[in-house]
């Protein structure tokens, strides 16, 4: 079983390398916001274990196990984050705290959380329940609480 922060790097060389095509030392220290000799530490030890390789001016692969949990977690924080934001958590906090999250749980429920996300998103419309959340985050008030009062308010003035 790989630490948090092991899997955090993972995560963070498969990003790199999706995007820049390969992941060197400095690119990952300025990803997880640690220093260049920190990552080198976990690199040798990742490394040992056979979750990626590294030379040392050629930078750093994943080995097909690495990418693997790279890709778990990778999908893991996208899934919570993609949750996060339709709750209307800023951008920056959900992405933040998808990362804390991300580790902690359960794979069911990860899964659950995915299939609210995919039902969320494939809604031929917007779905008219989270209107009512946006008023309800903004007014602390749900909208058909609201509407009812209206209607009691109106019968008794008629």
């Amino acid at each position: 079983m790989l630490s948090r922060k092991a899997e955090d790097y993972l995560e963070a060389i498969l990003r790199i390398a999706k995007m820049k095509g390969y992941a060197r030392i400095k690119d990952i220290a300025l990803a997880l916001g640690v220093t260049p000799s920190s990552v080198v530490e976990m690199v040798k030890r990742l490394n040992d274990g056979g979750f990626v390789e590294y030379r040392k001016y050629d930078g750093v692969t994943l080995t097909p196990k690495g990418e693997e949990i790279g890709k778990a977690v990778w999908g893991r924080h996208t899934t919570i984050r993609s949750f996060l934001e339709i709750i209307k958590v800023p951008e920056d906090i959900a992405n933040k705290d998808a990362c804390i999250i991300e580790h902690e749980l359960h794979a069911k429920t990860i899964e659950q959380v995915k299939n609210l996300v995919n039902f969320v998103k494939s809604a031929p419309d917007y779905p008219q329940w989270l209107e009512h959340f946006e008023i309800f985050c903004r007014t602390g008030v749900h909208p058909c609480e609201e509407e009812k009062r209206k209607e009691r308010v109106h019968r008794l003035s008629s």
